[in-house]
């Protein structure tokens, strides 16, 4: 159900519930978590391993502006401190998931955009619904992966420490991610 649908359901039901003599109870079903509120622009962050090294990428508000906002205030929170990546391929890493198994993470709205998933790309994971992304688990891809493209929100690209990204293990921990 869509946030206009939702709302307008919401506000008809409260009409007829005002209107009618006999309380009635409201079904609803939750929406998606709704859009952070824009903080300060964020357009670099750096993700610091507890094991040592770093790696930092560029933030495209320009073309995930959603998701970026939402990473960046998840980061300045402290949301992703002590997270581990749980997936590690030759590929890709992931992490970001507060379960810490892949499975955890609210769901948010995707978007879509022309960015290529290339070497250094940053993702975020999503389930079999397209419409719907993960609202904390990102990935960043360690070939190129052009097979993703228009598949999944691409919001930025590795500037420095590729290497670092390369040398991650399953359950390696983020110390933290700094924004910029």
């Amino acid at each position: 159900m869509n946030r206009r649908t939702f709302l307008g359901a919401a506000v008809a039901s409260l009409v007829a519930a005002a209107c009618s003599s006999a309380p009635k109870a409201v079904s609803t079903t939750a929406p998606a978590t709704p859009s952070p509120t824009p903080g300060p622009p964020a357009t670099k962050a750096t993700v610091e391993l507890v094991k040592g090294g770093s790696f930092s990428f560029t933030l495209r508000a320009d073309k995930a502006p959603q998701t970026v906002a939402r990473f960046a205030q998840k980061a300045r929170a402290g949301f992703y401190d002590n997270l581990t990546f749980h997936r590690v391929e030759d590929w890709v890493v992931q992490g970001g998931d507060p379960l810490g198994n892949g499975t955890g993470g609210e769901k948010v709205p995707s978007e879509y955009n022309d960015l290529p998933f290339a070497i250094g790309a940053l993702g975020i994971a999503r389930g079999q619904d397209p419409a719907i992304n993960n609202g904390s688990q990102f990935f960043v891809t360690k070939k190129d992966s052009q097979f993703l493209n228009n598949q999944y929100t691409n919001f930025g690209m590795v500037t420095s420490g590729i290497d670092v990204v390369n040398g991650i293990k399953i359950g390696d921990r983020m110390k933290t991610i700094r924004i910029e």
